[in-house]
């Protein structure tokens, strides 16, 4: 098993960060992804409250990955798994949200994966390059938003 570990802070409050966490419609303006690929998503919430077993598949370049979501703990944490991947599997992930003394939130994006055999290094690199992409974008993002 391989592991990845980002972290980020933001001056926004956790309930702003969560609105964008937990609605996959946002993520191709703050994320790594380029596109929430609708037709290989199931399950999301039109009101973007994406609920527990929701599909969320999201192109990135020419591949599109799909990531279950497995648990929800309002404005705290969100975890998700692989629903179907071509480069890993065995994919857990775990956000969680902390509130910081100043009204902000501290992201720690964390999660661990088996690569396809002969991808274990080139995804080590991959996945915490892109990860702390994610997290640093969330941060950003969250932060220009109204609250």
């Amino acid at each position: 098993m391989r592991k990845y570990d980002a972290t980020a802070a933001t001056a926004a409050p956790p309930a702003v960060v969560w609105r964008l966490l937990v609605d996959a419609r946002t993520w191709p303006v703050w994320s790594a992804v380029d596109e929430l690929v609708l037709d290989r998503s199931s399950g999301l919430d039109p009101d973007g409250h994406d609920p527990v077993g929701a599909v969320r598949a999201f192109r990135t370049g020419r591949t599109v990955t799909g990531e279950r979501v497995t648990g929800l703990v309002e404005e705290k944490q969100l975890t998700y798994e692989d629903a179907f991947n071509s480069a890993i599997h065995d994919y857990r992930a775990v956000v969680d949200l902390t509130a910081t003394p100043d009204g902000g939130t501290f992201i720690h994006w964390h999660g661990t994966y088996s690569a396809r055999k002969g991808l274990g290094w080139l995804m080590q690199g991959v996945m915490r390059r892109v990860m702390q992409r994610m997290a640093d974008g969330l941060a950003a993002h969250a932060a220009a938003q109204p609250r």
